[in-house]
């Protein structure tokens, strides 16, 4: 039986990806392991594209289901433009319901500049919990997507705001006050939490290293910073070495962590951007970065295949990055 959450690189690829066997030559980027565009060719233009379900979160369905298709579309440098919402709700959802999804939607959708331009909504017995799938599309000059099969040898390995920024404010927001009676975190502390999913969006970061120009770059979703570099360095058949003590993490996604017994560098992290920046690139697309009011580190580099993925810890320990696996997310909510 099948674990809860996305399956696992190798199950995906012999049960998944290796069942789609017709190609069309318009389409420059297909499915696969740490692939989360779609690139097809339109001549003088490429069109970008992404589908996310958002299935573990509740209360801010609505706004995740925009930020996480646009962080897509973003992560190849691209503006995203449009989407689509398929919405999918269970017996004795209310109008009041749909109602707040869809005002949560479309303040999302300002906020990043996208437009909703169509999808499906029915409420229906195959769930128990509302289940939205977006589609998000972008466009650009032919040629400038930006894909992680650019990685080279000695390109620096940059990471926006904080890991485990989605698991927490996800769990702030479902559990939050729990956590408070259970003196895991103070009413403050989760106000604190759930204001963090404010963040999740990394178009702005995207399109500005987009504008200078990356080898490749990845919103971090299930799977964490760890499986956001393992993904990337499967794409460009490279190494990586990443310094723990880089790695920025908010207080309250420890305190999270501590009490579940997870990983928060395997947690769910949208509005976390990794950015593999070539040297002479990495500080020009730091300082524009810092510019916006964004906050960026280097955590690490690319190193040769023959050097494997590994983290160091402040003590110089180091560990192997193993593939990304069901998300930490599910061992609190399921």
């Amino acid at each position: 039986m099948l674990k809860v959450g996305k399956l696992d690189s190798d199950v995906l690829q012999k049960i998944v990806i290796d069942k789609i066997d017709y190609k069309r030559p318009e389409v420059l980027t297909r499915a696969g392991i740490g692939e989360d565009c779609a690139v097809i060719d339109f001549g003088p233009y490429e069109c970008v594209i992404s589908t996310d379900p958002i299935t573990a979160s509740v209360k801010d369905i609505g706004r995740l289901a925009i930020h996480i298709s646009c962080n897509d579309i973003a992560s190849n440098g691209i503006e995203p433009l449009g989407i689509t919402l398929a919405v999918m709700l269970p017996e004795g959802t209310t109008e009041e319901d749909i109602e707040t999804i869809m005002a949560q939607a479309g303040e999302a959708s300002r906020i990043t500049g996208v437009e909703i331009i169509g999808g499906h909504t029915e409420v229906t017995k195959a769930v128990n919990q509302p289940v939205i799938v977006s589609t998000a599309f972008g466009r650009g000059v032919a040629g400038s997507s930006q894909s992680a099969k650019n990685m080279k040898v000695g390109d620096c390995i940059l990471m926006t705001k904080k890991a485990g920024l989605e698991g927490t404010g996800i769990v702030a927001s479902e559990y939050g006050d729990s956590l408070v009676t259970l003196g895991v975190l103070t009413e403050e502390e989760v106000q604190h939490g759930k204001e963090l999913l404010d963040q999740v969006s990394v178009v702005k970061e995207g399109v500005i290293a987009g504008g200078i120009g990356t080898a490749g770059m990845h919103d971090v979703t299930e799977g964490g910073i760890l499986g956001a570099i393992w993904e990337m360095c499967h794409i460009a058949g490279l190494g990586a070495q990443v310094e723990l003590e880089a790695v920025d993490v908010d207080p309250v996604t420890l305190k999270i962590a501590d009490y579940y017994h997870i990983d928060y560098l395997r947690l769910i992290s949208s509005g976390c951007m990794l950015i593999i920046a070539e040297p002479e690139k990495k500080n020009q697309i730091m300082a524009e970065i810092q510019a916006a009011g964004i906050d960026v580190s280097c955590i690490g580099q690319i190193r040769a295949a023959g050097e494997g993925l590994t983290m160091v810890d402040a003590e110089g320990k180091k560990a192997a990055i193993a593939p990304p696996d069901a998300d930490e997310l599910y061992k609190i909510i399921c």
